[in-house]
């Protein structure tokens, strides 16, 4: 009974399971019709992978460029001639320019084309495929370095800025995005009305000319600029691409390219900070020609003043500049003006003791000191800077220290009616003054008031029609 049941059981999983079984094997079995068609599909696949290599992912790019199938420590063309590199540049702006380092900064993008066949590869879809930094290493690029460069880098933000562009040719793209600060030899010695010729110079580090040509890519228009390059003290007049040969004894001749600009400084600047203020310190130390001569303490304290400050502008413009031992023409202009304020110290100083000399010799014929301001009615000088009437003024004033106000208002400026006594009084009193000011002048002080500003003018002709 046992056994029976079992063999039923049996039975009917048996009769359960055969239909899924065919139906597994109608699956796996191929239809004609899909099997001719996965075919077709394969062959497509293995014709585009023969077409162009660049569309196959799974390869890598040292796969596709034959990488490792060469030797990218040599040149291309090892044992021939001159691998062609050419250059062309794109100016992105000027930095900085300094006087004291004599040196410039500059910001641009340098790009090398050259033809390495090792590179090539089939492909008729694509053109070209660009790569970044990181297959740099892996082949052969140009050694171009900057002749009399002080710093340099690449630009690494967000990643370093370098583009690698291989044809199917060979042909390579280099580009790279590059920082120099690179020495100017100026000459200052029309400083600051000056023009600079500066110029950057590339040149490979270990190929002379025997393994590697450089040249101009596009000629004159190899050097390209942005329009918006400003200085805040020069004005680009000009650049310009050249090119040339460097000799060094013990490796040979090597080609060197040359990015030449042109920069004239403004001049508006420095008129205003130097030129004009020199100006006037020149004028104001004429004025000492107009004080009577025995205002010592006015004349010499004005002297001495018109002396410190072209000191002080002598100081602040060398403390700018390059310590050079030629004269600049800054410096022309700023010693001649010292010049002009020191001799209008030692004018005075002349004139002073002229005068003292002239009147030990009166003492000596008259037997006391000649008074030179005899006028016929006595006046002084005042605390307050008012002429004074001695005999009807000073007298009758007093000096009271609770209406000192008062009485310098009263001395000094009086009633303003034409028909006042003391204003009457007080006219007549200044015409005196400046007469006999105009007469005890010492001729010295009579002819400086010609010389000296006839002598600064033709001065400043001659400087400007020569420097500008």
């Amino acid at each position: 009974m046992i056994l029976a049941s079992r063999l039923v059981f049996f039975t009917c999983v048996w009769i359960t399971l055969m239909p899924n079984a065919s139906a597994v094997a109608e699956i796996k079995t191929p239809h004609p019709r899909c099997s001719s068609s996965m075919e077709q599909t394969r062959k497509q696949e293995s014709r585009m992978r023969k077409e162009d290599s660049t569309k196959v992912w799974p390869l890598k790019y040292k796969q596709i460029l034959h990488i490792e199938d060469h030797d990218f420590a040599m040149r291309p063309g090892f044992g021939g001639s001159p691998v062609p590199v050419g250059i062309d540049v794109q100016v992105e702006s000027i930095d900085s320019i300094s006087e004291v380092d004599m040196d410039f900064t500059m910001t641009f993008y340098l790009r090398h084309y050259w033809k390495d066949e090792r590179l090539a590869f089939p492909s008729k879809t694509n053109k070209s495929m660009t790569f970044d930094h990181r297959l740099i290493k892996k082949i052969w690029v140009p050694d171009i370095f900057f002749v009399h460069s002080k710093r340099s880098f690449i630009h690494d933000t967000t990643v370093e800025n370098i583009m690698l562009r291989v044809h199917p040719d060979g042909n390579v793209l280099f580009s790279v995005r590059i920082t120099v600060s690179a020495m100017c030899f100026m000459d200052f010695s029309r400083f600051p009305l000056d023009t600079q010729n500066c110029s950057l110079e590339l040149e490979s580090y270990a190929y002379n000319e025997e393994d590697l040509m450089l040249y101009w890519k596009h000629g004159n228009k190899s050097l390209n600029t942005d329009e918006h390059i400003s200085l805040s003290q020069f004005f680009i007049e000009e650049f310009s691409a050249s090119s040339g040969f460097a000799f060094y004894s013990s490796t040979g001749w090597y080609n060197r390219l040359l990015i030449n600009f042109v920069l004239r400084r403004h001049i508006f600047f420095f008129v205003l900070q130097t030129y004009f203020p020199a100006m006037l310190m020149v004028m104001l130390s004429w004025v000492s020609f107009w004080i009577d001569r025995r205002a010592v303490p006015a004349r010499v304290s004005l002297g001495i003043t018109t002396v410190l400050t072209m000191s002080t502008i002598l100081s602040g413009v060398s403390a700018s500049m390059p310590q050079v031992s030629y004269i600049k023409a800054v410096d022309v202009y700023l010693w001649v003006s010292s010049l002009f304020v020191f001799l209008s110290v030692i004018e005075y100083a002349a004139v002073n003791y002229l005068t003292t000399v002239e009147e030990r010799k009166r003492f000596k014929k008259t037997g006391k000191i000649s008074r030179m301001y005899s006028i016929e009615a006595t006046e002084a000088m005042a605390f307050d800077g008012c002429y004074h009437d001695c005999k009807t003024d000073m007298d009758q004033t007093s000096f009271s220290l609770h209406s000192e106000e008062d009485a310098l208002q009263g001395r000094c400026i009086g009633h303003l009616s034409a028909d006042s006594p003391w204003i009457k009084r007080r006219k007549s009193l200044g015409e005196q003054v400046g007469r006999i000011i105009l007469e005890n002048n010492h001729v010295i002080d009579t002819y400086s008031r010609i010389l000296f500003p006839t002598v600064y003018i033709t001065f400043n002709l001659f400087y400007w029609s020569i420097y500008v």
